[in-house]
């Protein structure tokens, strides 16, 4: 089992301009360590379906409401939060949607990163997997995790529709082709969705998953403090 760098192709050179863009660090960085309300908040805003700015502080009022609510930590945290989420909200649908994508992306990054003690090269982007007799898929898989001993592969969702058949049976493939080498490989989705809507979705599945790790917003902070 090895790991080669994507082909840079037409879609994958203007896609790091998306990723390069300082709005998908910022938001990242931010979500690293929100809490899940704050979470559901960016998924809300980010989806575009209102940027005014009151809409979501009356929709939120765990988050910003005055009094006894949320202390000032917290509501600074969620006003900046906010304030990212109705910048990528503002862009049209079809940039909006590449923002998402790569702020998953990146955030899934951060949060590995952290489990790794940020290892320099531990943790990268864009990368295929190639097992030796075994066709390569074109598809490079969004981060993965390169370490002796510790190898990860990670698909990154905006949503749960994202869960489909071609992706459940890619990891699924590289995990069994890993094995057959005697290798471990763990594989995994991380859908910037609630866990609710991902088990949903996965019902309607019969793609093999039972090997493939599954994280909704509830729960990617297990990426950073470690999985079974």
């Amino acid at each position: 089992m090895r790991f080669q760098d994507a082909a840079r192709d037409g879609r994958a050179v203007v896609y790091a301009g998306i990723q390069a863009d300082p709005l998908v660090a910022r938001a990242a960085t931010l979500l690293a360590d929100a809490s899940p309300a704050e979470r559901v908040l960016a998924r809300a805003v980010m989806n575009g379906e209102s940027t005014d700015r009151d809409v979501w502080l009356t929709m939120f009022p765990t988050l910003f409401g005055a009094g006894p609510g949320p202390d000032a930590a917290v509501r600074a945290r969620a006003e900046a939060i906010l304030t990212v989420s109705l910048e990528v909200a503002d862009h049209g649908e079809q940039v909006r949607s590449q923002f998402r994508g790569a702020i998953v992306e990146h955030l899934t990054e951060v949060l590995l990163a952290r489990r790794h003690g940020n290892a320099t090269g531990a943790v990268r982007r864009e990368r295929r997997i190639l097992f030796d007799g075994v066709r390569a898929e074109i598809h490079p898989y969004d981060v993965t995790v390169e370490r002796d001993g510790s190898t990860e592969a990670w698909d990154c969702k905006w949503g749960a529709r994202g869960i489909g058949a071609d992706v459940l049976h890619q990891l699924d493939d590289a995990r069994g082709h890993a094995a057959d080498e005697d290798e471990t490989l763990r594989v995994g989705l991380v859908v910037f969705d609630a866990e609710r809507s991902c088990t949903v979705r996965l019902d309607r599945q019969t793609a093999p998953r039972d090997g493939t790790v599954v994280l909704g917003i509830e729960s990617l902070d297990r990426l950073a403090s470690g999985l079974p």
